[in-house]
């Protein structure tokens, strides 16, 4: 079977570790342009060493960059870590199709952000789906699905490199076993369930200090560790990570500091306490502690 795989970085180059070990023949791997002036990506570099071609398209659309893929004589194409947009015609292009994977129990949590999401909004559980893409977001049958806990204090980070990671180049893997043998379902995704958010940036990532203690802490966590949940303070935006929650009554306005120990900074919320480990500010990423010491915070100052 000749494999295409396109992806990136260290999920991508997990893949193509883990489906080169079983023996498959992947004929060419695609990533995204190199950056000015810094390194290679893992999975371009992996490619490279095990003298595989690298393709870097400056987009999928010129009728160039597709002859060059056709030219590969593709049976099945791998989408590993993927945020370019693939049109359609590519998956036709292969003789089996492709399969993409994807960190959420689809149909919910379409789009690039699906586990902050999942963290922002409360769910309990999410997982990973290895679907057949069908050249809209995240849309198109699906192959599998693996469910996962989310824990209270898990963050997007814990989620991911701890579960969703791991769990998805062994989904991969198991794919290909049921593709090879000609057991791999096309199951419809359920359009009455789909939901899409919008990537996960600073347009979300603002506290409001008005919400509740658990709506807050869900945005810290699920923020964590891109784009980092942030608040102002003076002229400098201060981004929240490796926070926890205390659930208990407060009378301070929320937004207000408590308390600073070796645990962090403590943050009144409605409702309960936020305790923050660790920030980042224009001078860098520190404790929390340390930060508010060299910033001059006092107990009863407030961010706003």
């Amino acid at each position: 079977m000749r494999i295409v795989l396109i992806g990136q970085a260290a999920f991508g180059a997990g893949t193509l570790d883990a489906i080169l070990e079983k023996g498959e023949n992947v004929v060419a791997v695609y990533t995204p342009k190199d950056r000015p002036g810094g390194k290679f990506d893992p999975l371009k570099e992996l490619a490279l060493s095990r003298g595989i071609p690298v393709f870097q398209p400056a987009t999928y659309k010129s009728d160039d960059a597709f002859s060059e893929y056709r030219a590969l004589e593709p049976d099945l194409t791998i989408m590993a870590f993927v945020t370019d947009i693939i049109p359609a015609r590519y998956f036709d292009a292969a003789t089996i199709g492709a399969i993409n994977y994807h960190p959420s129990l689809l149909p919910r949590h379409r789009g690039a952000s699906a586990i902050n999401w999942a963290i922002i909004m409360g769910d309990t559980r999410t997982g990973l789906t290895i679907f057949w893409p069908d050249g809209g977001i995240d849309t198109g049958p699906i192959l599998l699905q693996k469910e996962v806990d989310i824990g209270p204090d898990d963050t997007t980070g814990s989620v991911y490199f701890n579960h969703l990671f791991p769990m998805g180049i062994a989904a991969i893997l198991e794919s290909l076993e049921l593709i090879r043998a000609d057991r791999a379902p096309r199951i419809p995704q359920d359009e009455s369930a789909a939901t899409y958010e919008p990537p996960c940036n600073d347009k979300v990532a603002r506290v409001d200090w008005h919400k509740s203690a658990r709506d807050i802490y869900n945005l810290v966590r699920g923020c964590d560790p891109q784009p980092g949940a942030f608040t102002d303070w003076k002229e400098d935006r201060i981004r929240f990570y490796e926070a926890s929650l205390k659930d208990e009554p407060t009378t301070e306005r929320p937004g207000t500091i408590v308390a600073s120990d070796q645990h962090g900074l403590h943050i009144a919320v409605a409702g309960g306490r936020l305790i923050v480990g660790r920030v980042r500010s224009s001078t860098g990423k520190e404790s929390a502690s340390a930060w508010a010491s060299q910033a001059g915070c006092r107990i009863g100052d407030r961010f706003e």
